[in-house]
């Protein structure tokens, strides 16, 4: 049980400021709806990181480097520079978008290194160079008993409320794309590869994702209906295998 709640700390809990208390209050029992406001806050302004509402959250107590989040110039254009060195670390933007809100999740990104030795199917090497993720308040009714349980667990020691589904779109070194699996620590993440070892490296490369038609099909199973999303998150993480990666985002857009 330990090891399980480590998992979902890891996971977890760099979202526990960065979900509305508002929600929070409401997440023992169905979410009631909400009405949508408006698209995510820009990245990139004109200072040297990105500004509120954006955040760094990291782990509870966490002592090893953060992962940095600047703002780079990369081919003349003022982006989001993403370094991990030995590093976790998550940007985080909360919301209170209903399922009626936005729901096209668009952003350009590219690797320049991948994390060494980084295989998101072990816990011990669950690494990624970068990740954009949809965070949703998914009823605790819709989550499997022994989850549902340990992620009430959860709520009860954290004293904050800790999103039930997450859909993070990653950027892999191994795995092809299309590839949809669970990170090891918790089936509360579902991955969504994107690009695999067939894309090179220092190459920008558009998305744009209906995040949700891929909660329904990532947490479909769980779930006929969409719930409201409460957080855009931007990550990445090295600590696992001890090694550095970078990437650069731009464009990052909800609509």
């Amino acid at each position: 049980m330990e090891r399980a709640f480590s998992g979902l700390l890891r996971w977890l809990g760099c979202c526990v400021a960065a979900v509305p208390i508002s929600v929070g209050m409401a997440l023992a029992a169905d979410p009631p709806s909400m009405t949508a406001l408006p698209a995510l806050h820009p990245l990139i302004e004109s200072g040297s990181t990105p500004p509120p509402p954006w955040r760094i959250e990291g782990l509870p107590g966490q002592r090893k480097p953060y992962t940095r989040f600047d703002i780079a110039v990369v081919d003349g254009e003022r982006v989001l520079r993403v370094e991990a060195d030995h590093a976790y670390g998550n940007l985080v933007h909360a919301t209170q978008l209903g399922p009626g809100g936005p729901h096209l999740l668009s952003w350009r990104w590219r690797v320049e290194e991948h994390p060494a030795q980084a295989d998101l199917r072990q816990r011990d090497a669950e690494d990624m160079p970068l990740r954009v993720c949809a965070l949703f308040d998914m009823p605790l009714a819709s989550v499997p008993f022994l989850e549902r349980q340990l992620l009430r667990a959860m709520r009860l020691k954290a004293q904050e409320p800790l999103p039930a589904a997450s859909v993070c779109y990653v950027w892999d070194s191994r795995l092809p794309p299309g590839t949809v699996l669970s990170s090891p620590y918790t089936r509360r993440i579902r991955y969504f590869v994107m690009h695999g070892p067939e894309s090179p490296l220092h190459a920008w490369r558009h998305e744009q994702r209906d995040i949700h038609a891929d909660f329904l099909l990532l947490f479909g199973n769980e779930s006929a209906t969409v719930p409201p999303l409460v957080a855009v998150l931007v990550g990445a993480d090295t600590d696992n295998t001890q090694s550095h990666s970078l990437a650069h985002l731009a464009a990052l857009d909800l609509h």
